[in-house]
C-alpha cells in the first residue's frame, strides 16, 4: 500500500500544470511554409523532463506517450487505455483506420482530442499552439472496407517542442505525395508502422524513410519480431540501429545522431508497481 501511494503522489505531482513554457522554433516547417494553400505559424516516466528535451514512451502497438520539459502530455493513436495509471493525458491524436487506433469515446477531462479525420473525403486540419508546443497533421487516404479508398481518413501528426520536429506516421497507407513531403517538412523523430502489411509493405516503407532521412526512426506496429527484424535488416545499410532495451528515451537538438539511427523501444504500459 505504501508503494502504491508513493506511486500515485509521483505521477499526480508530474501531472500539476505547468507553467506556460515558450517553444523554442523548430525548423520543420521550413519546406512546408512553400506549399501552396498551406500556411503555418512558427512562433514515461512522469519525472520532470530537462529543458530543451521531450520524452517519449512507447505505451503499446502505435500509442506513444510524448512528454515535454513543462508538463504537457500528449498520447498519439489514443485508445482509451495507457495503462493502470489514473492518467490524463492533456492531447490525444487518433486515426481511425482501425479502432486499435481511436476510441468513440474519449475521457471527457482530456483537454484537446485530436481526431485525425473529418467528414468522409474531407479530411481535417488541426494547428494546436500550446505555446511550448505545436501540433498539426498531415491528412493521408485510408484503405476503407472492401478495399475503396477513403481520401483524408487518416492523419500524419507532427509534433515541433525543444527545437524538435517529431512526427508520427499513424496508419499509413500509401506513400506520401510530393506536396505531403513538403507539408511534413524536416522531421528529426518520426515514430513508423513496419508491420509489412496492414499499413504499408516494407519495401514502401523503407523506401518513406530513407526519403525522410530522419535523425532517429522509431519503429511501432510490429506483431512480431519477424516483421521488426526485416525492417531492420532492409533499413541497416543507410541506419545505425540501436536496441535501447527499455520503452522510454529522451531527445534534445544537440543529442540528436550524427548518423540516422533506429532506436528500438519495448513497449510497456504506464502501469502501477505493484
Amino acid at each position: 500500500m505504501t508503494r502504491l501511494l508513493i506511486a500515485l503522489f509521483v505521477v499526480w505531482g508530474g501531472l500539476v500544470q505547468a507553467q506556460p513554457v515558450e517553444r523554442t522554433p523548430s525548423h520543420c516547417v521550413a519546406l512546408a511554409q512553400n506549399t501552396p494553400g498551406l500556411e503555418y505559424v512558427v512562433p514515461a516516466s512522469f519525472a520532470p523532463v530537462p529543458l530543451e528535451t521531450l520524452r517519449i514512451h512507447y505505451i503499446a502497438h502505435a500509442s506513444f506517450l510524448i512528454r515535454s520539459h513543462g508538463g504537457l502530455n500528449m498520447v498519439t493513436d489514443y485508445t482509451g487505455f495507457t495503462g493502470t495509471l489514473p492518467f490524463v493525458p492533456d492531447v490525444v491524436t487518433m486515426n481511425h483506420a482501425h479502432d486499435t487506433h481511436w476510441t468513440p469515446n474519449p475521457d471527457p477531462a482530456i483537454a484537446h482530442v485530436l481526431p485525425g479525420w473529418g467528414s468522409f473525403g474531407e479530411g481535417i486540419t488541426h494547428e494546436l499552439d500550446l505555446g511550448e508546443v505545436l501540433i498539426r497533421n498531415v491528412s493521408t487516404d485510408i484503405r476503407s472496407a472492401f478495399a475503396a479508398v477513403e481520401p483524408k481518413g487518416n492523419s500524419i501528426f507532427v509534433f515541433e517542442l525543444a527545437g524538435l520536429c517529431v512526427g508520427h506516421l499513424g496508419h499509413l497507407h500509401h506513400e506520401p505525395d510530393a506536396e505531403q513531403y513538403a507539408a511534413l517538412g524536416r522531421l528529426d523523430v518520426v515514430m513508423a508502422p513496419v508491420d509489412g502489411g496492414y499499413t504499408l509493405d516494407l519495401e514502401t516503407m523503407t523506401r518513406v524513410l530513407k526519403r525522410l532521412r530522419s535523425s532517429v526512426v522509431i519503429p511501432m506496429h510490429w506483431f512480431s519480431g519477424f516483421a521488426l527484424d526485416a525492417f531492420l535488416q532492409g533499413m541497416s545499410d543507410e541506419f545505425a540501429v540501436v536496441e535501447v532495451g527499455g520503452p522510454a528515451l529522451e531527445m534534445s537538438l544537440d543529442r540528436l545522431p550524427s548518423r540516422p539511427t533506429i532506436m528500438v523501444l519495448r513497449p510497456a504500459y504506464l502501469n502501477v508497481e505493484r
